[in-house]
C-alpha cells in the first residue's frame, strides 16, 4: 500500500475544502492510502513550528500535497513556519525523490496564487522532491465557458481555488476548483502507485472537447445542488 498526505493550513475551512477533494480523488486509485494532516496556528511557539507526529507520518509516506491559503501574495505565516520546520529532514535528504504537489486558495480571482505555487515548488525542489503538475488544460477562456469549468483559474503548477470574501467554505463547492482538486487528487495517486509499485499507468491525453464536456457536467452537478 503507497502512502499519501495532504498536509495543509486553513484558518477559515476553503483550504481545507479543496484539501477533502483532493482526498476523494485519492480515494478513487486502489492500493493509494491518503492521510489529511492539517497544520495549525498551535503548534507554532516563538515563530518555530514542531509535531513530531506528523513529521514522522510525512517520513514514512511516498507522496506529499501541500496547501495553504495565499495571504498578501504569500503562503500563510503558520505554512511557512511549517516549511521551515522541515530543515532537518532537510539536512538528511529524507523527503528525496518522495512526490509532491500543491494547491492554495484565495478570496481574489488571481491574488498572486502563482507565487505562492512557485514558493512550494521551490520548497519541493530543496527537498529533492518530484513535483506533479496538474495535468489539465484551462477552463473559463472562451465564451461558452463558466466557474464551473475544471482548471477555470488556468494553473498548471498546482490548484487554484477561489471563493469570494464574504463567503464561506461551503462556497468552495460552487466553483469547478473542487472538479479539479479531485482530478488532481486521481492523478497523484495514480502517479504514486506507478512510482512506488511500478503500476500500469495509462496517460490520458484529453482533447479541448473532452474538457469542455467534462466542465459540462460540473457545471449541472453544480445546478443541481442549488
Amino acid at each position: 500500500m503507497a502512502t499519501l498526505v495532504v498536509v495543509y493550513h486553513s484558518p477559515n475551512g476553503h483550504t481545507r475544502a479543496l484539501a477533502e477533494h483532493i482526498a476523494q480523488g485519492v480515494k478513487s486509485v486502489p492500493d493509494v492510502d491518503v492521510h489529511l494532516i492539517e497544520i495549525r496556528g498551535d503548534q507554532v511557539s516563538e515563530g518555530r513550528w514542531s509535531d513530531a507526529a506528523t513529521m514522522e507520518l510525512l517520513k514514512k509516506s511516498d507522496t506529499i500535497v501541500f496547501g495553504a491559503p495565499t495571504y498578501m501574495g504569500s503562503l500563510s505565516a503558520v505554512f511557512k513556519s511549517f516549511l521551515e520546520g522541515a530543515f532537518y529532514p532537510f539536512l538528511g535528504q529524507q523527503w528525496k525523490d518522495k512526490l509532491a504537489g500543491g494547491f492554495t486558495h484565495s478570496a481574489s480571482q488571481n491574488g498572486d496564487k502563482l507565487f505562492s505555487l512557485q514558493q512550494l515548488v521551490v520548497f519541493a525542489a530543496q527537498m529533492n522532491m518530484q513535483w506533479i503538475s496538474v495535468g489539465d488544460s484551462a477552463g473559463n477562456n472562451w465564451t461558452g465557458g463558466t466557474i464551473y469549468d475544471v482548471n477555470r483559474l488556468g494553473s498548471w503548477l498546482g490548484v487554484m481555488g477561489q471563493t469570494n470574501a464574504d463567503e464561506g467554505p461551503d462556497a468552495v463547492s460552487a466553483h469547478g476548483d473542487t472538479v479539479t482538486a479531485e482530478r488532481y487528487g486521481t492523478r497523484l495517486a495514480e502517479l504514486t502507485a506507478r512510482w512506488v509499485h511500478g503500476q500500469e499507468y495509462r496517460i490520458q491525453r484529453n482533447t479541448l472537447e473532452d474538457f469542455r464536456e467534462i466542465s459540462a457536467r460540473s457545471a449541472a452537478a453544480a445546478a443541481g445542488r442549488v
